[in-house]
């Protein structure tokens, strides 16, 4: 190959009659005679084109003339219907050759989506994973390979999550025979459909890239200390309520029906009500998960669970010595017992001297509290920290 050009100087009326300067065409004019439409035509020579035509028509020089159609002998070839890539080539070797091209396309996109169906119980869900696919490239891939690659690739322009590449039949993504197969590539995951499909310009189409059923799953309710150390500023005094969290958490494990390396996506949730219609209960968005992996999806803020805090004392044992007392009350107003994780930050060098109860330390700064509420009733988390600054 000796050269590329992109040449994007496309057909427009203007255009066409820019090009034709100097040159000769043929105005067409009606007039009506008789009760009739007859045409008139008459040769022009196109001197300039600023602001306006300027024409020699025989000896004379006219401007402001009006044409009811312009007929042009024939396209220029510096003027294209639609953007196109022509190649000089050299070839020297045998008289044909098979041309492979591939390219970065711009305007295909591909995203993971996810449907969560949890049953009744809460523990156990079926997982539909799909690829949604966007074509805004303004050209059409049938019949083609699909693959994908997930990660995170580094691009000079932009940071994507993932890329979707074109060949001369489509676009590269991903997983199993029947759907997707994975495999690792690279530093990514890289996922092949088991069979040809076409996506046409301007459409959006889903594949199904993976299933899970009756994957074991866990609903949490969390509750996350805040940092400021619980001062009510608005009202002196009161509680501050606090929002109960509800996740769905559960493994990407092959013993539990997935196992496949999952792009990052948006997973929908949905349970069955009491009369097996199924309703949507929230979404989150998770990231690039290997196997092995626990999945973490928050689907809202309890209705039925209620939260509130405050800080019952504060006293000053040293210039560096502190201590504080936090009291949390929980609330459950729902048909089963419910037990709540409390997470709290703990500022500086600190040491528990009691709490109600069970606790853990989760990080240096943080303590963790397993809290179960009854049904219908009220639990009372108290502990009293000293802390060193």
């Amino acid at each position: 190959m000796l050269e590329q050009n992109y040449e994007y100087d496309l057909l427009e009326p203007e255009k066409l009659l820019r090009k034709y300067v100097g040159r000769e065409v043929t105005l067409v004019r009606t007039k009506q005679e008789g009760g009739t439409t007859k045409e008139e035509e008459v040769r022009a020579l196109l001197l300039s084109y600023n602001n306006g035509p300027v024409w020699q028509i025989g000896n004379e020089i006219v401007t402001g003339l009006h044409a009811d159609s312009i007929r042009f002998p024939e396209l220029p070839g510096n003027l294209h219907s639609r953007p196109t890539l022509i190649w000089t080539l050299q070839n020297s070797g045998a008289l044909r050759h098979r041309v492979e091209a591939s390219y970065l396309a711009g305007k295909l996109a591909w995203n993971a989506d996810y449907v969560l169906k949890v049953g009744r119980d809460d523990k156990s869900a079926d997982l539909d994973g799909w690829v949604t696919l966007t074509n805004g490239s303004g050209t059409a891939f049938n019949n083609a390979k699909l693959q994908l690659v997930a990660g995170d690739l580094n691009r000079v322009r932009q940071q994507l999550a993932k890329r979707l590449e074109a060949s001369d039949a489509m676009a590269e993504s991903a997983a199993a025979a029947p759907m997707m197969a994975q495999e690792a590539f690279s530093d990514y995951h890289l996922y092949t459909l088991g069979r040809k499909t076409t996506i046409n310009n301007n459409e959006t189409k889903q594949v199904s890239m993976l299933t899970g059923t009756s994957v074991p799953t866990v609903k949490r309710y969390v509750v996350n200390g805040r940092s400021f150390y619980y001062r009510n500023a608005h009202q002196p005094g009161s509680p501050i309520k606090d929002d109960v969290q509800v996740f769905y958490q559960f493994k990407n494990e092959e013993k539990g029906g997935l196992g496949m390396p999952m792009p990052a996506g948006t997973v929908r949730v949905y349970q069955a009500d009491s009369k097996e219609g199924v309703q949507f209960v929230g979404e989150d968005r998770i990231t690039h998960t290997p196997k092995d992996e626990t999945i973490n999806i928050k689907i809202g803020n309890a209705f039925d669970v209620v939260c509130e805090r405050k800080q019952t004392d504060f006293r000053k044992i040293s210039s560096e010595v502190y201590e504080m007392e936090y009291e949390i009350t929980l609330r459950n107003h729902k048909g089963t017992a419910t037990p709540v994780e409390v997470n709290e930050p703990i500022g500086g060098s600190w040491q528990m001297l009691r709490s109600s109860h069970r606790w853990t330390k989760t990080e240096a700064w943080a303590a963790q509290f397993a809290v179960p509420v009854a049904v219908d009733g009220t639990a009372v988390l108290k502990y009293r920290v000293r802390v060193t600054y």
